[in-house]
């Protein structure tokens, strides 16, 4: 524990002592422990924890991997709050921990989930729980063991996340009650359905069927906690996956950084609108994040480049969308993301790129991110211009609709802004150095290059309102001129 600031080694110290505080009945002589059920749950949650830490880490909720909530709740309900401690405290030292101080991480686990379970079966005998159980020739009382069953996992969870709480303000010196705050909502659901799972368990440990039966019921749910786990852990690997690709955009091309979160967002404000399932928008919202990913093949000369493009730059630039096609090819669960991200600058009348792309062979996803794409380039506010307000923004997306732009997907996105609205935060500076002045394109700037003398200049804003960097050019797959938002070499 050297390592483990002083603060927090008395948090541990104290949850110790009181965790030994707890078990001291059990061990009175005459005190009404049922042993054999003490030592049978004992096993079960050890065995629960040794599985646990062999299998990969990163486990979901306030508990690590191994630990089985029904077999301590069960606990909390067989046996009284000494022998409930000592169930917790047996098998917790077994349990994974993935962080160093390994040592008081066990011993603060092993105290945590003794006093955790000691406050349950303590609530849980309060409200009369133990006599709606049956047993002995009786039924269980149904519906009334449900309440001090939800109220045990109640007192579960206000303790698991106190706990929590405190450790973490002696650790990392976190205010206790956001912590708890933040906690609590994510801890209590599972809590109480996990509850119900130990009361069913507890009922036939009284029945006539004795524990045997309960065993049986608990490997089906033990299974499918496992499962929900993994499920938990792949999804926190795609997220993780995600954010890396998302922070190498971001070093490499820093004058749009949060670009890609806030495109993300609108690509979900979207997908949303139109009524499409859980999964698909998260797949948009995967797309709209990794939309830009193609800039990592880039040369960061171009991305960064103070001065406008040179013709073979633009052409170098107009390239992003197939380097990010390929970077992404090999990510399974992306899916439909790739399609958003090789064909996010194709436009509906077929003078995008890199294909050329018209109308519905435009795929839907892409013909999303384009919109969100274009729609947050307008209302950011980059070192050389202010944003545009989001009405204006709006304006102009409907006018560019049918096009550039799908009209149902402007639509939908107007639609969701007028219910949601865009937040400050959604608009902030995207520039290198926030801090710089506000420069006007408005008649003159230093970054508009000329058009020719008496030659009339860009309108400010053609969808991203963004500079016109050089003139248009060739595509490498099509001969249309760029036109609109697709102005912007940023994006």
């Amino acid at each position: 524990m050297s390592g483990t600031p002083a603060a927090a080694r008395v948090c541990v110290l104290a949850a110790v002592l009181g965790a030994i505080w707890c078990t001291l009945p059990a061990y009175v002589p005459g005190a009404p422990v049922p042993w054999g059920t003490a030592a049978l749950l004992a096993a079960l949650g050890l065995a629960c924890e040794a599985a646990g830490r062999r299998s990969p880490p990163g486990g979901p909720g306030p508990l690590a991997a191994g630990a089985f909530l029904p077999i301590l709740l069960a606990a909390a309900f067989l046996l009284p709050p000494a022998a409930a401690a000592l169930v917790a405290a047996s098998g917790s030292p077994a349990g994974r921990v993935e962080q160093p101080p390994y040592a008081a991480r066990r011993i603060w686990r092993a105290a945590q989930l003794a006093l955790t379970c000691a406050a349950a079966s303590w609530t849980y005998a309060a409200f009369g729980g133990p006599a709606t159980l049956g047993g002995g020739g009786a039924a269980p009382d149904f519906p009334r063991a449900l309440l001090p069953a939800c109220a045990a996992a109640v007192a579960f969870s206000l303790v698991l996340t106190a706990l929590d709480g405190l450790v973490l303000a002696a650790a990392e010196r976190r205010p206790v009650h956001r912590s708890v705050y933040k906690l609590l909502p994510l801890a209590l659901g599972p809590h109480l359905v996990h509850a119900l799972a130990g009361l069913m368990t507890a009922v036939l440990w009284r029945s006539p069927y004795g524990p045997l039966s309960a065993l049986l019921v608990l490997l089906p749910v033990y299974l499918s906690c496992r499962v929900f786990a993994r499920y938990h852990r792949e999804q926190a690997a795609h997220r993780a996956t995600i954010r890396a690709l998302v922070h190498a955009v971001d070093i490499k091309d820093t004058y749009t950084r949060g670009h890609s979160e806030r495109v993300g967002r609108a690509s979900v404000l979207i997908a949303r609108e139109l009524g499409m399932d859980d999964r698909r928008v998260e797949g948009l919202r995967f797309a709209g994040i990794l939309h830009d990913i193609g800039k990592l093949g880039v040369p960061t000369r171009v991305l960064r480049k103070d001065g406008p493009l040179t013709p073979e730059e633009r052409r170098i630039m107009e390239l992003h969308p197939e380097y990010g096609h390929e970077i992404v090819r090999g990510i399974g669960f992306l899916d439909e993301a790739r399609d958003a991200i090789l064909h996010h600058h194709e436009r509906l009348d077929g003078s995008g790129y890199p294909y050329g792309l018209s109308g519905s062979r435009i795929p839907e996803f892409a013909r999303v991110v384009a919109v969100a794409d274009a729609f947050d380039a307008m209302t950011s506010t980059r070192s050389y211009r202010r944003a545009r307000p989001v009405p204006a923004a709006l304006a102009e997306l409907k006018r560019c609709a049918g096009s550039q732009f799908d009209p149902r997907m402007v639509g939908a996105l107007d639609r969701a802004l007028r219910r949601h609205g865009w937040s400050e935060a959604d608009t902030a500076v995207t520039a290198d150095e926030p801090g710089e002045p506000y420069v006007s394109r408005e008649p003159q700037g230093p970054r508009e290059p000329q058009q020719g003398s008496g030659a009339p200049r860009e309108p400010y804003g053609a969808v991203a309102g963004a500079r016109r960097d050089a003139p248009p050019v060739p595509r490498a797959r099509s001969a249309a001129p760029l036109s609109g938002p697709s102005r912007d070499r940023r994006r």
